[in-house]
């Protein structure tokens, strides 16, 4: 049965969706069977994966209202064991048809919950707002991923959506948990990197991976190609971070498991 990741900031810019597609490629290289869900009309995860948003037929915006069955809208990817279920602009209606529809705050979860024995991970790229969308996703999730840059009030922006979180495990799924911190762009060259961590250490604990991601260019070129950062340059530091991240996942799981 698989284990849901939510991967949330209602900040941008912060290696959200950096982090749902390198890290759903380094599981799966992993032989871990990996379903990434670009839950973003933004569909960023979908290009960076290899998929032309352009050309699709079906997305997960026609699964969430009941026109395409999950099992139809599975891609496969350049690596064997991650398939992808895109999405494209067309995923903002969802938000405005479900305005007045009761359960609305489900549908994403009743709709993953016949793939989940499929897979091992499943990996939800979240908008960068707690938006419906978002809720669909904690309310889905078994655990929340939540990167957190390495910059100057990234500690600030983060109470909201731990509220945000509170509120989802009171009302809609007591089951969530924080499956972990992702200190992202961290830069060796500064101290407010640095800075950051320790704070994020000191307030967070355990919560916080003992992986960083850092400032790498290679990270931000890889999208423009269609390709994870492994298969775009797996000796990089970033690409070494990922398989490092994915590594520490499984092992944590693999520990609750046997717990």
């Amino acid at each position: 049965m698989a284990t849901v990741f939510c991967i949330a900031n209602q900040k941008g810019g912060v290696g959200k969706t950096t982090t749902a597609v390198n890290l759903a490629a380094s599981l799966a290289a992993a032989e871990q069977r990996t379903l990434l869900v670009d839950c973003d009309p933004q569909a960023n995860a979908t290009t960076g994966v290899g998929i032309d948003k352009q050309d699709l037929e079906a997305t997960l915006y026609h699964g969430l209202i009941g026109e395409a069955p999950a099992a139809d809208l599975l891609h496969a990817s350049s690596i064997e064991a991650l398939h992808v279920i895109p999405s494209n602009v067309e995923l903002i209606g969802f938000e405005v048809e479900m305005m007045d529809t009761a359960g609305r705050e489900s549908v994403l979860k009743e709709f993953l919950n016949g793939l989940r024995g499929q897979y091992d991970y499943i990996l939800l790229d979240c908008p960068p707002s707690l938006s419906l969308l978002t809720v669909n996703a904690m309310t889905a999730g078994d655990r929340m991923l939540i990167p957190l840059q390495c910059e100057f009030y990234a500690l600030e922006g983060l109470s909201q959506l731990l509220q945000t979180i509170k509120r989802i495990q009171q009302s809609l799924n007591p089951r969530l948990e924080i499956g972990g911190i992702l200190l992202t762009m961290f830069d060796k060259r500064t101290n407010l990197s640095y800075q950051v961590a320790e704070d994020a250490q000191r307030y967070f604990k355990n919560l916080v991976f003992e992986t960083t991601i850092p400032r790498n260019i290679r990270l931000g070129e890889a999208p423009s190609f269609g390709k994870p950062i492994l298969l775009y340059d797996a000796a990089s530091s970033g690409a070494q971070s990922y398989i490092h991240l994915a590594g520490e996942i499984i092992n944590k799981h693999t520990q609750i498991t046997v717990t």
